[in-house]
């Protein structure tokens, strides 16, 4: 692998790790689905969730939420910004992006002699039984 790949594959472990909470993962889909990056240079907040809003609901104390929203931004899964008190939060497009190819690479594995290539190696090692 190269360095690129190794880089790559740290990056997609960190956003798997981060969402392996199931409350990060209900806080990254509100992000995902509700909020949106507020636009280039534009003063409005209009569109984006505040930290407070995308916790709202799932029963977590206030430090708690802000725990989570910690670990989705330092695993690159979403980005804020602060206007006076306000913090607004949306997810990462890039990183949505790079998740999505990731996993789509996978849907549907190579296929050899009408068996997942991970089939046929292990068979083909075990003297090609099934």
């Amino acid at each position: 692998m190269s360095k690129l790949e190794d880089d790559e594959i740290e990056r997609l472990a960190a956003a798997f790790a981060a969402l392996s909470n199931p409350q990060r993962l209900r806080m990254f889909i509100r992000l995902a689905s509700t909020c949106c990056a507020p636009e280039e240079g534009s003063e409005s907040t209009e569109g984006c969730c505040s930290a407070t809003e995308v916790g709202a609901g799932l029963e977590l104390a206030t430090s708690t939420a802000s725990h989570h929203l910690k670990e989705l931004r330092q695993a690159g899964l979403m980005h804020v910004e602060r206007h006076g008190r306000r913090i607004d939060c949306w997810a990462s497009q890039e990183t949505l992006q790079r998740l999505a190819s990731f996993l789509s690479a996978w849907a549907e594995p190579p296929r050899t002699g009408g068996r997942p290539v991970a089939l046929a190696r292990r068979a083909s090692r075990k003297g090609g039984g099934r």
